[in-house]
């Protein structure tokens, strides 16, 4: 009897997880009419719309490429198709460009995940509404933004290097784990968000310094040896890196690395989820 209340418990978390997958498909109409009403309120009333979600990343992209490509130059393999006389800073512009998409889907969702619940009062109160799509429509609406980016990018590579690599395609097998990762965090910091003000002030530090330890700016080689051991627990640097692999230098994705980091990011899904539900029970105390 022991055994059989052991083995039960260790498989809490992962029915937990089956059943919000089927309440999400359950909810999928509403997971996306809250998306698009997500997309549709961050720009209402600005005169670019929706077009901000382009203009935002040029521009970092801009800023990011002079200070790093011409005042703080980083040397980078040069891009297979690239023309010999191809402005290096185009070229470090696209593998800046790559990088900056990956880290904006994570960092966007987990800065707004603390304040998720405490936006949404009003949906506290209804037993009915499914809380737990609040980060789901917030990863949601990170995907929309990094889609846009990447039609951006896509633009840019075919003007610089004139061809897109096929290996394009197995852009989803990088992004899909990473996305799972983020929505862990997103319902962890959800509810961390109720209980404790602060955690938003932390995330936002947390994120800016995640950043610059991130191989964005600079390649994962250019760090020094007893250092590049670490990058294994940087949640961003193998997503970066594979998806620059796949986009840029029109390499095949390390598969090995990418299913450990799946069941990485499914074992933090499973904890962020159910230490949701267990803590939703006090928002409504606390709100």
């Amino acid at each position: 009897m022991r055994h059989l209340d052991l083995k039960s418990s260790s498989y809490t978390g992962w029915w937990l997880w089956l059943q919000t997958n089927i309440g999400l498909l359950q909810h999928y109409s509403l997971i996306i009419q809250l998306i698009r009403r997500d997309i549709a309120a961050r720009y209402r009333g600005s005169v670019l719309g929706v077009a901000w979600s382009l203009v935002t990343p040029l521009l970092l992209l801009a800023v990011f490429t002079w200070t790093f490509g011409t005042v703080f130059p980083s040397r980078w393999p040069q891009a297979p198709g690239a023309p010999t006389d191809a402005p290096s800073t185009a070229e470090f512009a696209l593998i800046l460009f790559a990088g900056l998409i990956i880290f904006n889907l994570f960092s966007e969702v987990v800065n707004r995940a603390p304040g998720l619940i405490l936006a949404n009062p009003n949906y506290v109160k209804k037993v009915v509404f499914p809380l737990e799509i609040l980060p789901v429509v917030a990863v949601g609406s990170a995907l929309f933004n990094g889609g846009v980016s990447l039609v951006v990018l896509l633009g840019f590579m075919l003007v610089v290097l004139g061809n897109i690599p096929a290996t394009s395609l197995l852009l989803a097998l990088v992004v899909t784990p990473l996305a799972l990762l983020t929505l862990g965090f997103a319902w962890l910091l959800a509810s961390l968000g109720v209980y404790l003000r602060d955690i938003s002030q932390v995330v936002g530090t947390a994120t800016i310094a995640l950043m610059f330890v991130t191989p964005i700016f600079y390649p994962a080689t250019a760090l020094p040896e007893w250092v590049g051991g670490w990058l294994i627990l940087n949640p961003l640097s193998l997503p970066v890196g594979q998806a620059r692999d796949v986009l840029i230098f029109g390499r095949l994705p390390d598969f090995a690395a990418l299913a450990i980091y799946f069941m990485a990011a499914l074992a933090i899904a499973v904890l962020g989820f159910t230490w949701f539900r267990k803590t939703r029970r006090g928002f409504a105390d606390v709100l």
